[in-house]
């Protein structure tokens, strides 16, 4: 198919052009016989789309162009009016209210199983998960981005944390652990200050994306479930002797139902199943710099 849409016409190349070229004129065939080559009504400059225009056989391409116009607005049309009927409060379907008919109708994107996600925060970590086995799935998968946020470096912030993140029972144990593990010695190992905080012109990250949740058990006030997530941890800016890398991992997470939400009791985690890296060039500090500081983490996972 050439570029203009003229199928069939131009294709031969140097025919075409010869043929233009000779029209109006005798041209003689071997035998001394004048003869005359005779292009399709309309044929001429690539440019000339008045006579183009008047060409026959354009009328069909028209035809197929306007019917895909239409063809799309109806379709448009029958999108608007699916979703003005499933996304209203209210709704006109056999004057069904949304607590009647199809319990899954006004499910969104954010809950693809119908599930509605939390929608409290204890100290910007999500709460009120549903005391069900998704809601375990969901309560480990926030879990793990919080434990392994850089909030984690800093004293007071990591005590809100975990005592936002573990049952009441475990909360000073669990303390006491994190931090001897995030002490100031560690964190000046690291590259930062001995506050936890990054060294003027750099960014510290330390950001948990998780990709996946499994359940290893469960029960009605107990489950155990498995997160696999990718972490980004570093120091991006120029000069840094620990610019952020990759790496992934699979925490396994004990939970237990304390009150109206999940909380962590222990975790464990291993290293993998880790991707084949792309053949990808490293971006410079700078971009990740500026990456790091434009992109927030999310809230809330899964």
């Amino acid at each position: 198919m050439s570029l203009d849409g003229d199928e069939g016409y131009g294709s031969g190349g140097d025919h075409g052009r010869g043929g233009r070229a000779g029209r109006g004129r005798g041209n003689p065939d071997d035998q001394g016989r004048p003869t005359r080559t005779r292009l399709p009504e309309g044929e001429g400059d690539s440019y000339d789309g008045a006579r183009r225009g008047g060409r026959p056989g354009r009328t069909g391409l028209s035809s197929r162009n306007l019917m895909t116009v239409v063809g799309v607005v109806v379709l448009l049309v029958a999108a608007i009016a699916f979703a003005n009927r499933s996304g209203g409060d209210g709704g006109d379907g056999g004057g069904d209210s949304p607590k009647g008919g199809d319990k899954n109708a006004h499910a969104q994107a954010t809950a693809p199983t119908g599930v509605k996600p939390v929608d409290g925060k204890n100290d910007g970590i999500a709460k009120g998960f549903a005391h069900t086995e998704q809601g375990a799935q969901s309560a480990a998968a926030n879990y793990a981005v919080a434990l392994s946020s850089d909030g984690m470096f800093r004293g007071e912030t990591r005590h809100r944390i975990v005592a936002a993140v573990y049952a009441p029972d475990v909360v000073t144990a669990r303390q006491s652990d994190y931090d001897k593990a995030y002490s100031g010695e560690r964190s000046v190992k690291l590259g930062l200050k001995a506050d936890g905080t990054a060294p003027s012109g750099m960014a510290f990250v330390s950001r948990t994306n998780p990709a996946g949740t499994k359940t290893v058990s469960y029960q009605d006030d107990t489950a155990s479930v498995a997160v696999w997530y990718s972490t980004l941890f570093g120091l991006a800016g120029e000069h840094s002797k620990n610019p952020v890398s990759e790496g992934w991992y699979t925490s396994t997470f004990q939970l237990k139902w304390v009150g109206d939400d999940w909380k962590v009791t222990a975790f464990s985690q291993k290293d993998g199943p880790t991707p084949v890296g792309r053949d990808q060039a490293a971006s410079s500090a700078k971009d990740m710099s500026d990456a790091v500081q434009g992109f927030g983490g999310f809230t809330y996972a899964r």
